[in-house]
């Protein structure tokens, strides 16, 4: 990325229709070009919102009926599993006290639910000693018998369940692989078609521009460990703190030519992506289809690409990705373009309003093992 820029035509900026999630994208963009970074003549940039019925950057419960009945289904089954537990006594011997007269019982379904605490409880540390609830809430013990519960609660259908991980962040994923894709084909789909373009000829940026080469969205909580936990990665790991994000990181071994063959030897990381290739007509939308309909021709211009992802500044390995042949030689963290793409397909859905409205009769939880991550 230039170190100034004179525009943001390079820059795919998204957030969620709350507002909490636009200023972060804007905080983040600031941060990273200050007025210090940008030229005198530098225009407003543009951030990609959609209706919240359309909505994919969370996981969007109040507008997809199927994920509805799953992720009710799996809470309830979190609620059965503690509400009369030890370690919900132990919470109760600390705050019930302050719960509301007649429905004294910390649970998982209590009303407040046991993450709504959880959430005051985070909050109230973020903000400072005059927002601080009692001392009991803060208890240590306490605080990890709910970050495990909470967790469990709203989390464990990712791991679990295909169809959970489809209808609940299988979109966004889509997406994001989408962009990487289009990238990797040089096409428009790197995020360039929804923000540039007339009758399928791409143009060039206002600095010349002819791709996207840095995506920031602004999203939720729920979206980082929604995404994690369906590609496996969010094992023992606490609910997202505040300013937790995932960086997407898309690699190219840059001494290989463009749609050669090659293995996964090693190669040269100081290389962040940035293709060559001119990017000004629409593509056939390979980046959307799944892996095993691809041409041989097709698959052969992903390779040589490599997507790392970093959970707060630390790279995590997906379990898929460990297998010999889907990694950088000597490092699992980096996951070949087309193995990260097999593992997401499984689980993007070719229409999401659509899957939202299939199988509202078919049982919550599968009938076998699906776990996440391969």
């Amino acid at each position: 990325m230039p170190k100034i820029i004179s525009d943001a035509d390079m820059i795919y900026l998204r957030a969620t229709p709350m507002p909490r999630a636009l200023h972060s994208v804007q905080q983040s963009f600031v941060g990273m070009y200050p007025s210090s970074a940008r030229t005198a003549a530098f225009p407003p940039p543009t951030i990609i919102t959609r209706a919240a019925a359309d909505e994919t950057l969370f996981p969007n419960e109040p507008n997809c009926r199927r994920f509805s009945q799953l992720s009710r289904a799996f809470a309830q089954r979190t609620a059965d599993r503690w509400n009369d537990s030890k370690d919900m006594d132990y919470l109760n011997s600390l705050i019930s006290k302050w719960m509301p007269v007649g429905a004294q019982r910390v649970a998982v379904d209590s009303h407040p639910r046991l993450s709504g605490i959880m959430d005051t409880v985070n909050s109230t540390l973020a903000h400072g000693p005059k927002t601080r609830l009692p001392s009991a809430f803060y208890d240590t013990k306490g605080r990890e018998i709910i970050d495990k519960i909470g967790t469990e609660e709203w989390f464990s259908g990712y791991k679990e369940s295909e169809e959970y991980r489809k209808v609940g962040i299988g979109a966004l994923v889509g997406d994001i692989v989408t962009r990487m894709v289009g990238s990797a084909e040089g096409s428009g789909n790197d995020g360039l078609l929804e923000v540039a373009g007339v009758d399928g000829d791409l143009g060039k940026g206002r600095g010349g521009e002819s791709g996207v080469k840095l995506a920031l969205s602004g999203c939720h909580d729920t979206t980082l460990a929604a995404t994690l936990s369906s590609l496996g990665a969010f094992d023992g790991e606490k609910w997202p703190p505040y300013t937790s994000h995932i960086a997407v990181e898309l690699f190219k071994d840059e001494s290989i030519k463009d749609e050669t063959a090659i293995s996964t030897g090693p190669a040269p990381r100081q290389s962040f992506l940035g293709s060559s290739r001119k990017k000004t007509r629409l593509s056939t939308l390979m980046a959307r289809k799944p892996i095993e309909e691809l041409a041989a021709q097709e698959k052969v211009k992903l390779q040589g690409y490599f997507v790392r992802l970093r959970y707060n500044d630390r790279p995590i390995t997906i379990p898929g990705c460990k297998l010999p042949g889907k990694h950088l030689q000597g490092d699992e963290t980096f996951c070949t373009l087309e193995a990260f793409k097999a593992i997401a397909d499984k689980f993007t859905p070719r229409i999401w309003t659509a899957a939202c409205a299939e199988g509202l009769d078919n049982p919550a939880f599968p009938s076998s093992p699906e776990p996440a991550g391969y």
